[in-house]
């Protein structure tokens, strides 16, 4: 096995500003389409409670992300998961984050863009790499997703990457998502 990166928590300062703008539920009407916000519970009292992602097994491919809070989703509904959580890598490598597949078989809990990347670069990113997570319901049975704190609701895998023999990129990030499309 390589050993090519570590886990860490953001600062509390970090989790507590990025749980004030992002830590929320997203209630979607499927008849009309609006969108509602219902913030989420303080996140000083639960930022000492977050454990670093693990595996679960020697066998284990994926690394488990632990939920900082207790959540539910009834169907179409979504929700932003500040994780607290950076990752360390050695370049090459790439942090890949799906549902985990217990949930995804049930309730159809997605990950809002299929695959979460994040990237080596991300670390050092203003935002201290802080992961976030971005989960729907999309049960189309009308199931409800309950999540405990503490459970494991993502998983994250280290997959090495290659590049082009031209390629010459020489930007360097500072920003999360959708930050390497941002010039100036």
């Amino acid at each position: 096995m390589n050993r090519i990166a570590q886990f860490h928590k953001v600062s509390k300062d970090q989790f507590i500003k990025d749980w004030e703008g992002y830590g929320e539920k997203v209630l979607i009407n499927k008849g009309t389409g609006e969108a509602h916000y219902q913030p989420l519970s303080q996140p000083e009292f639960f930022y000492e409670d977050i454990p670093l992602p693990k595996r679960a097994t020697m066998g284990s491919a994926g690394y488990d992300f632990f939920s900082p809070i207790d959540f539910s989703l009834k169907s179409g509904e979504s929700i932003t998961i500040p994780t607290g959580i950076r990752a360390e890598m050695d370049d090459g490598w790439v942090l890949q984050t799906y549902p985990r597949s217990g949930l995804g078989v049930k309730f159809r809990l997605q990950i809002n863009n299929t695959v979460g990347i994040i990237d080596s670069d991300y670390f050092n990113s203003d935002n201290e790499g802080h992961i976030f997570i971005k989960l729907t319901n999309d049960s189309n049975e009308g199931k409800e997703a309950t999540v405990v704190k503490g459970m494991g609701f993502a998983q994250g895998l280290f997959i090495p990457f290659g590049i082009t023999r031209d390629d010459m990129v020489t930007e360097t990030r500072n920003g999360g998502h959708g930050s390497t499309d941002k010039k100036g």
